[in-house]
C-alpha cells in the first residue's frame, strides 16, 4: 500500500533555488518522449516547469505551492499533465501516450506506483 499523505520535509538544500523533481519517460510515444519536471523557489512560493527537449508548454496542476507536495498531490500533478493548446503547434497530445515510467529522488513509492499502472494496463 503506498502511503499517499507522505510529504518530502522540503525540495531544496541550502543554497539551491531549482531542483529536477520527477523524470516521465513515455515508452509507447513514437518518440520515446521524456519530460522533466523541476521544481524552482521563487518568491517564497515553490513554482513547477515541464520541460521537453523540443520545447513544448505543458500545463501542471497544482502549477505551485507554499509546501512541498504530498504523494497523492504529485500523483494528481503527474496524471493530469495537460498540453497549451494556445501554443500547440503539432501533434503533441500524441507525445504523452501510454503510462509513464517514473523517477523521483524525492518520492521513493512513486517508481513503484507507475510500474504497477503500467502492468495493470497491459503495458509491461
Amino acid at each position: 500500500m503506498f502511503d499517499f499523505k507522505f510529504t518530502p520535509e522540503t525540495y531544496f538544500e541550502e543554497g539551491s533555488t531549482s531542483v529536477l523533481l520527477v523524470k516521465l519517460q513515455y515508452p509507447e510515444s513514437q518518440w520515446g518522449e521524456q519530460i522533466s519536471i523541476y521544481a524552482h523557489f521563487i518568491e517564497n512560493k515553490i513554482q513547477f516547469e515541464a520541460v521537453d527537449f523540443y520545447g513544448n508548454d505543458f500545463m501542471l496542476f497544482p502549477s505551485s505551492t507554499y509546501e512541498p507536495l504530498n504523494f497523492e498531490d504529485l500523483v494528481y500533478m503527474l496524471e493530469g499533465i495537460q498540453v497549451n493548446q494556445d501554443l500547440n503547434e503539432g501533434n503533441i497530445e500524441i507525445t504523452l501516450y501510454g503510462i509513464p515510467e517514473v523517477e523521483s529522488g524525492f518520492y521513493p513509492e512513486i517508481k513503484k506506483y507507475f510500474k504497477e499502472k503500467r502492468e495493470n494496463a497491459g503495458l509491461i
